[in-house]
């Protein structure tokens, strides 16, 4: 008897580690969620859903800016969010003559030194952005608001700042 409880004991620490080893692994595969290991930038590239948001990023020439560490909270719209926007927005919004606009657009998106988790949102009624301009936030414990936009993935957290993916793009 004190045998098979050895044995069955040794079996449930070799399943149990192995489910470790096994969730820590798909966490590391995992771009996004509620933890990643990478920076802004390169959480939405792995992610997939941010093509859009990244080219402009880059077009704007804020990807190193959103690779530093530092503390960003960022509204981040998705490529279905980027659609809603008029036929022809994105791409003249990615032309050089149009930087100033997309950056306004793009810090709009954008909280500095704050990493504002979801519950934080409670009882806050406005946001300051990069660009000085004010978000106006609807918090209940079922959705978040701002502006316009509905927060369809709340919290992801990278190395140096918080996502919460939007369903709108926000503009000012």
């Amino acid at each position: 008897m004190k045998r098979s409880g050895k044995l069955i004991m040794y079996i449930l620490v070799i399943v149990l580690l192995f489910s470790v080893i096994s969730i820590s692994a798909m966490a590391e595969e995992k771009t996004w969620g509620t933890v990643s290991r990478y920076d802004i930038v390169t959480t939405a590239q792995r992610a997939g859903d941010f093509t859009i948001l990244v080219t402009a990023i880059k077009a704007a020439g804020f990807e190193g800016l959103m690779r530093e560490q530092n503390s960003y909270t960022v509204f981040a719209p998705t490529d279905e969010a980027f659609s809603k926007l008029p036929e022809g927005t994105v791409e003249n919004l990615l032309l050089p003559e149009n930087v100033d606009q997309l950056k306004a657009i793009l810090t709009y998106h954008v909280i500095i030194n704050r990493r504002i988790i979801s519950p934080m949102f409670r009882g806050v009624h406005e946001l300051k952005t990069v660009n000085e301009k004010m978000l106006s936030v609807s918090y209940s414990p079922a959705k978040i608001r701002i502006n316009n936009a509905f927060v369809i993935q709340p919290d992801i957290t990278t190395k140096n700042g918080m996502i919460h993916v939007i369903d709108t793009v926000l503009i000012p």
